[in-house]
């Protein structure tokens, strides 16, 4: 399972996902991007289990 931070980044809150505690490489985004993932959930969602490429 991830694991989930918090973090700041000149006076922006940020969340940190990490796939374990030696993750090298966390994703991290703020409330902006937060909200954009939000909105296009489904087709991440979509994107993330397609085994094809999307069409462009």
């Amino acid at each position: 399972m991830s694991i989930v931070e918090y973090d700041e980044y000149k006076g922006n809150k940020l969340i940190v996902l990490k796939r374990d505690e030696n993750d090298q490489y966390a994703f991290k985004f703020g409330k902006n991007k937060a909200k954009l993932i939000v909105e296009n959930f489904d087709a991440i969602k979509d994107f993330a289990e397609s085994a094809e490429e999307p069409e462009i």
